[in-house]
């Protein structure tokens, strides 16, 4: 098939295109390097079937392609919060002119969209059906609510154009190719950890997160963009059901760099999620899906990756 992915040199998107490219695709990665970086994507430059396109998805453009994933979007509250009239037009407008494509070409489309629409949740752990607890207008919402109007144009597009659909609500991934300074959890506690600076928990660090192996989320991805039969165009929660508090990954990071580490408590930011786990029920049925990269296991890559990253940064500045 000929596919189109946005925001394709992410982190996300970049494991995605290679995945579909070892499948036997031609894949169209679209991105506007605000996040993504061409290195995420260079070893795939020499693939005849793949193809680096510069272009903002707030923009309209027209390709032929049969399947479309729609992952354009800064997802780590550093960045989404530095330009947040951009994040919302990035989502809304984004949404709108892939939607449109999809229609004119007649793709598959499937939206990357996020646990953040379910905000601090009151229900745990958290099922599709839940409509979350989101701030309309706090700091974190031009990304929260971005990604819930992008679900609704989704579903008015599939009710109003039948629009073939999917809608999957990522919760946090984490692996190589993130970036070093995106603010997530996993890269921040990585990347002090491996410098030997302090840690840095906000709040008590009894908050939780649930962390999926960005290869087992892939897996997930493809197989619900592909998945036929009732009820595929309702969104799908994917992630790791296994629940750590901040405290325990801390700790499971210096174990992995194998690093006494110092903890500094910080204030928590507002409206930061005091849990986070998905229930992946209907993954299962629906899929046959589950992860299987254990936290130990998937953090022991991410830290070689970064370990390597940061010796060349070094190195680089070195030589400089």
């Amino acid at each position: 098939m000929r596919i189109l992915v946005t925001g394709g040199a992410g982190f996300i998107g970049s494991h995605l295109c290679e995945r579909l490219l070892a499948d036997g695709n031609e894949v169209i990665a679209l991105d506007n390097f605000f996040t993504g970086r061409k290195e995420n994507v260079f070893h795939l430059l020499d693939d005849k079937r793949f193809e680096l396109v510069r272009h903002d998805v707030t923009q309209p453009i027209l390709l032929e392609v049969d399947r479309i994933y729609n992952l354009a979007c800064p997802a780590s509250p550093i960045h989404y919060q530095y330009n947040p009239v951009k994040t919302v037009k990035t989502s809304v407008m984004g949404a709108i002119n892939m939607l449109g494509m999809a229609k004119r070409v007649k793709a598959r489309i499937l939206q990357a969209s996020t646990s953040e629409i379910y905000g601090d949740p009151l229900v745990h752990p958290q099922t599709e059906d839940y409509f979350g607890n989101v701030n309309p207008i706090g700091l974190r919402s031009c990304y929260d609510e971005g990604k819930r109007i992008a679900e609704t144009l989704f579903m008015d597009y599939h009710r109003q154009n039948k629009v073939d659909i999917r809608i999957v609500r990522i919760f946090n991934t984490y692996g190589p190719r993130m970036l070093e300074n995106d603010g997530r959890v996993v890269s921040n506690f990585i990347v002090q950890a491996l410098r030997g600076e302090d840690v840095t928990i906000y709040g008590d660090g009894t908050q939780t997160r649930s962390f999926c192996y960005v290869d087992d989320l892939v897996d997930g991805i493809i197989r619900l963009m592909e998945v036929e039969g009732e009820g595929v165009d309702l969104p799908v929660n994917l992630g790791n059901p296994g629940e750590f508090t901040m405290n325990q990954l801390a700790n499971e990071v210096a174990k992995t760099v194998g690093t006494e580490i110092n903890i500094k408590h910080l204030p928590l930011p507002q409206d930061d999620p005091k849990q986070r786990q998905p229930n992946i029920e209907r993954a299962r049925a629906l899929l046959g899906w589950q992860p299987t990269v254990s936290l130990a296991e998937g953090l022991k890559k991410t830290v070689a990756y970064f370990a390597e990253r940061m010796e060349n940064l070094n190195t680089k500045t070195t030589t400089l």
